[in-house]
Order: structure tokens, then sequence, then C-alpha cells
């Protein structure tokens, strides 16, 4: 694999390419030359036989022209033929001939005497004895050897023929050169290919070199390694190469960090968001959501999860949230133990994308408890405020209608209907009152006065206050004050009317002949510490967390005919925590309540806060 890889890469492709190049040229070019020299030296081979030819001609037409071939000189002039023909043609090694007019061989070289007075029947003969001149064959022998056939006709001054001159010149010379040309091209292209493959080496390697490194740092950019850069090591189409490289590596790391920044951003925004939020793709799985979610779904985690199950609604819902504008869903969650209930408001948005249309949802979870638990206040103190205002108005109304109806007349009758009036008056007067008192506590205008208060005289006149009402109801009164406990730096008549609240309270609940305790602490903080407890009716436990609540009342038709209004305890709560302080009840039925205010000491006692 890795073998097949390296020649796979361009370095190799190049040097291929430039030595089939070469080869090629090379190939065409000796094809070419070859062919070229063969055709010369073939031409350049036939033509010196022909002049030879011709020569031998001339000369042997002399001798038959003299007669010195025929009669009794005949055996004469024949060897001196055949002396000139071996003295002139020894070194060429080819076969001559000198034929008379009949064919028949007068003169030949040594090598074949033995065809002396044979007459030879070729064809090319019959043509030179016709008078055809530079007649030419290419033959090949018996021993595979190319070989080249010329015939001249001799001619008498008179232009008659008489003999022919026949030469069979064997071309092995001239094959040979052919060889040896060939032999040099091949070992010109041998080292031509050995050369061109170093040179295309380096040439390669300029070219791959500024390549592999445009690799590795494509490579390391895509592992997430945006430091290094590519030298550029020549203006040319590379180099350029590598600056556009190295500046789009820059402009990359630019934008990541950018987009890891803006991440961030995200993450911190949705993590700290007091709004759940949740992100699904286009199949309705949960992609992404907050810790906020997680908390307000009640689940450890919901990434993979389908948005359906998540939310528990229905596919049809979540369509019908999803195309609407301003739509949201109401969710409301359960603890596992029933105890905590939470209200929870569902908007879901789709996500857009210009060339597929929507591609996810983004889901916005957000707690409405305390805005419905607010409203459910509202509701309900709207309707307790008119409910006690109505049901004294209602009285006032019947009462006057009576007397205008003629129970003025009277005067027994008449006087108990306007103490009534009277009765139900103050009760009305009270109330606005203490929604007045709540507004401004609400509304932060209570201003507190602050000064040193000495808490065993303020608790003694509490006792005294009330001393008439538990008289009449034979409870006895107890108060109890920490010796460590002095001065304490409050609002006296704010915390009069505190105590003045839970006083009453308990007066209206304690049976006669009961027992309630004032009782003032120092905390191991500081803070100061008072109690009233009293051995009343109690409490039971289902109403212990809604008891601060406004115009709660435990026995409303009882809490009615003794006068309450349903807001001391709220009003009081408010006080104490305008001092900075907390307020708690304890309470168990038939067995009494105990409501304890712990109020903190600024560092230098004595100051005043207004």
């Amino acid at each position: 694999m890795k073998g097949r890889r390296w020649f796979s890469t361009i370095q190799v492709k190049l040097i291929a390419i430039y030595m089939l190049l070469i080869l090629i040229s090379i190939q065409l070019i000796a094809v070419y030359f070859v062919s070229t020299v063969k055709s010369s030296l073939t031409d350049t081979f036939a033509n010196s036989l022909n002049d030879q030819a011709r020569a031998l001609a001339v000369l042997a037409a002399d001798k038959l022209s003299e007669g010195s071939l025929a009669g009794g000189d005949a055996e004469e002039g024949a060897n001196s033929l055949s002396d000139y023909v071996n003295s002139l043609f020894s070194r060429t090694g080819a076969e001559l001939q000198v034929l008379d007019a009949s064919g028949r061989v007068l003169a030949t070289s040594d090598a074949y005497s033995a065809y002396i007075g044979k007459k030879n029947t070729s064809l090319m003969v019959s043509q030179a004895l016709q008078g055809i001149p530079d007649n030419e064959q290419d033959i090949l022998d018996e021993d595979n050897v190319r070989k080249k056939i010329i015939t001249q006709p001799i001619k008498s001054p008179d232009n008659r023929v008489i003999g022919a001159v026949y030469i069979v010149a064997g071309m092995t010379e001239v094959n040979a050169t052919v060889d040896r040309v060939n032999q040099i091209f091949v070992s010109g292209t041998l080292i031509a290919l050995g050369l061109t493959g170093v040179l295309g080496i380096v040439l390669a390697h300029t070219i791959t070199s500024p390549i592999k490194g445009l690799t590795r740092q494509a490579e390391a950019v895509a592992e997430g390694r945006f430091d290094q850069q590519v030298p550029v090591l020549a203006d040319d189409e590379i180099g350029r190469l590598s600056e556009a490289f190295n500046e789009m590596t820059q402009r990359l790391r630019e934008a990541l960090s950018v987009n890891e920044e803006e991440n961030e951003k995200l993450q911190s925004v949705l993590s700290n968001m007091s709004d759940g939020v949740i992100a699904a793709d286009e199949r309705g799985t949960v992609m992404v959501s907050n810790r906020r979610a997680l908390e307000l779904l009640g689940v450890d985690v919901c990434e993979g999860s389908p948005l359906t199950d998540v939310l528990e609604l229905p596919q049809e819902r979540l369509e019908a949230l999803r195309a609407s504008r301003g739509l949201a869903a109401v969710l409301v969650k359960e603890s596992p133990d029933g105890e905590e209930r939470w209200v929870l408001r569902v908007t879901l948005s789709p996500i857009h994308r210009r060339d597929r249309g929507i591609t996810g949802t983004i889901a916005l979870l957000q707690d409405i408890t305390e805005q419905e638990k607010l409203d459910q206040s509202r509701r309900e103190f709207v309707a307790n405020v008119s409910h006690e205002l109505r049901t004294p108005l209602t009285t006032i109304r019947s009462y006057a209608e009576a007397l205008g109806d003629g129970a003025l007349a009277e005067p027994q009758l008449a006087e108990r209907f306007v103490g009534v009036i009277r009765n139900e008056t103050e009760r009305m007067i009270r109330l606005v009152t203490d929604l007045l008192h709540l507004s401004r506590l609400d509304s932060q205008q209570s201003t507190l006065r602050r000064r040193d208060t000495d808490i065993a005289e303020m608790l003694d006149e509490v006792a005294d206050r009330f001393s008439v009402q538990m008289r009449k109801k034979g409870i006895r009164a107890v108060v109890q004050v920490d010796p460590r406990v002095g001065k304490a730096v409050l609002d006296r008549d704010q915390i009069d009317q505190v105590l003045d609240n839970l006083m009453s309270n308990a007066i209206k609940y304690t049976l006669e002949g009961g027992r309630i305790e004032l009782s003032a602490r120092l905390e191991e903080s500081g803070a100061l510490a008072v109690s009233v407890k009293d051995s009343g009716i109690g409490i039971p436990k289902r109403d212990l967390a809604r008891i601060f609540d406004r115009f709660y009342r435990v026995d409303k038709a009882r809490s009615r005919e003794m006068g309450g209004t349903g807001l001391g305890l709220s009003i009081a709560r408010e006080m104490i925590k305008a001092h900075g302080g907390t307020i708690t009840l304890e309470s168990e039925l038939d067995a009494g309540t105990t409501v304890t205010f712990i109020l903190p000491q600024p560092q230098t006692k004595g100051e005043q806060a207004i």
C-alpha cells in the first residue's frame, strides 16, 4: 500500500512524464535518423557499385572491342581481364563477372573462378544484355545475408551491346554501420534517460517540496494548529499559492477565534439564563440544552432524546406551537415526592435556513410559578378585600334601611342598630388602615425611626396594655427577659404594633385560664430574639405554610366574629423585614402557638436611622 502510494505521488509522475517525453523524442529522432542513414548508406553503396560496374564495363569494352578475347588469344585475354578484375576489386569482397553477349562468364574474381565459361541466365543479366543500364536488386542468400546485385551492359564504340558486367556485393558493412548507429542511439537514450531522471528528481523536488509544505500546513490546519507558516521559496505560482495559503490560515485562525469567542459568549449566556433553552434538530432530537432547562424539567440530561418526550407534548401540539407566533403551552411539573409544584411556559421557534427551510427548533422554558402565585394572590387579595368590605357594607346598608323604615321611632332598637353600624364602620376603618399600612410597607414609604429601647420595659408595657383583656378571660401573662438583654436599636412604634398584633391573636385564640409568655433573648450572632407563646388552640399543620398570607384565616367565620381582618401577621412580617429581620411561627393543634421574630443589631448602638 505504501509503495503504491509512493508511485502515485506528483514527484514520480513528473519524473515519469519527463522520461517518457525524452524517450519518445529520442525514439522518434532515432527512427528518422537511422532510416535516413541507412537509406543514405544504401544509396552510397549502390552508387559505388554502379560506378565500379560502369568502370569495369568501359575496360571490358576495350578488351572485347580489340578482339583479345576471341580466337587464339581468348584464354590469354580472359586471364588478363581476370587479373585486372582481381587487382581492381579484390578489397571489396564482391563477386564480379564479365559476360559476353551470350551471357557466358569470361572473367571473374578468384573466389568465383569456377564460374568462368558458364552461362549466367539471371533476369538482370538478360536486361543488361538488352542494353538496360543500372539494374539493381536486393536479395537474401542462404546465410540470411542481404546482398545487392548490379548489372551494367558493355557496349562497343558503335553503341552495340557486346557483353555485361554482373556484380554481387554483400551489405554487411552497411548493416554493421547501421547497427553501430543504433547502439549509439541506445547508449545515448540510456544516458539521456539517466540525466533526465536526475534532472527530473531535482526539478520535481523544487515543485513538490512547496506542495509538501502546503500539505503539512493543510493537515496542521485540519488538526486545529494555526501557528505554522508555509515558507515562500520563490515569486512564482507556488510562491503566490503559499502566500495565499498563509493569509487564508491567518484569516481562518481569526475567524475561528471569533467563532470560539461567540460560542463562549453563547454558552455563558445560556448557562446564566434564568430561562431554559432547548435546541432540537429537524428530526426533533434534542442537541443542546442549558443547565436551567434541566433544572426546570427535573432531569439530568436530555441530549439525544426526542423533544416530544422531554416536553411531554404530542407531536401535533409541537407542530402547532412551532407554526404559531406568540402561542405558548403551559406545563405543570411536580417533584417526585409531590411536595413541590412549578408551572412552565413553553414557547417554540423554528430555525430557518435559506436553502433548506426549517432545520430545527428552539424551545424556551420560562418558570412562571411565582407569576402564577402572584396572580393567584392578587386574585385572592381582590376577592378578600371585596368580601371584607361587602360584609360590613351590607350590614350597614341593612341597618340603615331598617332605621329609615321606622326603627328610629323605637329608641332602644335604634340605639342598637346605630351601635352595629358604628362597629362595622370601625371594622372597615381598621381594614382600610391596615391596607394603607401594608401599601406603605410594600412601597418602602414607611420610614424607620430607630432608637435605643429598653426591651424589658417594652415587653412590660405590652403586657400592661392587654392586662384588662387577659383578666376578662383569666389568662396569665408572663414576661421573661434574658439578663444579657438590655437595650436594642429599633423602631419602637413599629415593634409595638408587631407585639400588639401577636398579643391580640394570642388572646383571641387562647382559652380561659390559659397562659401567654413574652420572652426576649440574645442569639449567638448578637441578634435580638423576641417570642410570644400562648397555650391556645394552635394551628393545623396544613395552614402553617400560608399563615402569613394576607387575608388568610384558619377559621374564617370565627376570625370575623372576633373582629380580625386577616392582615395582622402580614403587617408584622413586613415590619420585621423592614428591620432586616425574620419572623417564624411554630404551632401544634390544641397545644399552643409560638411566634418568634429576630432583629439584627447594628455594631454601634444609639445611631438614628431615618
